[in-house]
């Protein structure tokens, strides 16, 4: 549950709206024609689900943010400290850009050259954008409005600076394994062969704290699951019936993963673009998948992606890692 994502889209600067919202229309219908219907997380981060996220990252069940903001916050400088004298730090999946300003201050105007936010929501991006440019006004900021899970294609510098691909929270987890390898080899390409990858992992850990970080109390995170079928209706004329569809998420233990669902409380038919689709009560909508790694699985994973573990910081007690790797040369 992080913005992916990893797993967001919307159109490049270069691409039309229109050229989007086809494209989500086209990856609603084929989801929703298979079996179990399948949905892709990225298509959670609208402007109103971008908000609902900033919220669940504020619940107290949702220790994610909170314990890698306090990593952060206690070890920015170790982590800032190999990237270079002059770096641009490219964050795909940015968001509101809330942990990333611990980094962007460690650095100074002397060493960032440039922040690259990269983010699926257009409107949402450019709010934390400008937010960044009036606090730091040194800051040279260049938003993407990208799906960094397709291709990362940052704009090319002028400088001598080192890349830094910071990818913060746990959305490397929305990812399948070779899903996840892929993604990690695109960013190792963008970094560059003198670049550095900083990249947040969720780890395994107690399944009650895991539940209880997707079934909030208060309820956000179920909107925030709903609020995907209140923008197919908006954006593709759909007619789900949000209140008959109910949030549930659980620990699904072989895997090693959280998984989150929409499950049709009755049988109804769905119309979305014009067809038109069954359920059965019972039946669900798988909405989002979160792996959780131990630190030897994720250096696994690093490896086969080119890269190598140069270190880790992680808490106290355990639950969550930030790693910095580097292309194996």
């Amino acid at each position: 549950m992080t913005p992916p994502d990893g797993s967001r889209e919307l159109a490049t600067p270069a691409e039309p709206i229109d050229s989007a919202r086809e494209r989500f229309r086209t990856d609603v219908l084929v989801g929703l024609g298979l079996t179990p219907k399948r949905l892709a997380p990225k298509y959670f981060y609208d402007r109103a689900g971008s908000f609902l996220f900033d919220a669940i990252c504020e619940l107290p069940e949702y220790y994610v943010t909170r314990v890698e903001t306090q990593i952060m916050r206690a070890r920015v400088n170790e982590v800032v400290a190999s990237w270079g004298p002059r770096v641009r730090v490219v964050e795909p999946g940015a968001g509101s850009g809330t942990k990333t300003r611990l980094v962007l201050e460690a650095l100074g105007p002397e060493r960032c050259v440039e922040y690259v936010p990269v983010d699926i929501s257009r409107e949402h991006l450019a709010h934390a954008a400008s937010l960044l440019r009036a606090d730091y006004p040194w800051l040279k900021v260049t938003p993407l409005a990208a799906d960094f899970a397709a291709e990362l294609n940052v704009p090319p510098g002028s400088d001598s600076a080192s890349t830094v691909i910071y990818f913060p929270g746990s959305t490397i987890g929305n990812f399948d394994p070779p899903e996840a390898e892929r993604l990690l080899s695109r960013f190792r390409r963008a970094a560059g062969p003198n670049g550095t990858i900083v990249l947040g992992v969720d780890l395994k850990k107690d399944p009650a704290t895991l539940h209880a970080a997707y079934n909030d109390a208060q309820g956000v995170t179920a909107a925030f699951n709903r609020n995907v079928l209140t923008r197919m209706n908006r954006e593709l004329g759909a007619d789900f019936d949000a209140d008959a569809f109910a949030h549930y998420a659980f620990y699904e233990p072989v895997r090693g993963r959280m998984e989150m669902h929409l499950v049709s409380s009755r049988r109804q038919e769905v119309t979305v673009s014009g067809q038109r689709f069954r359920f059965a009560e019972g039946e669900s909508i798988h909405t989002e998948c979160s792996y959780k790694y131990d630190l030897p699985g994720a250096e696994r994973l690093a490896r086969s992606a080119g890269l190598h573990l140069i270190d880790a910081w992680l808490d106290g007690e355990r639950r969550f890692a930030v790693l910095e790797l580097r292309p194996v040369l």
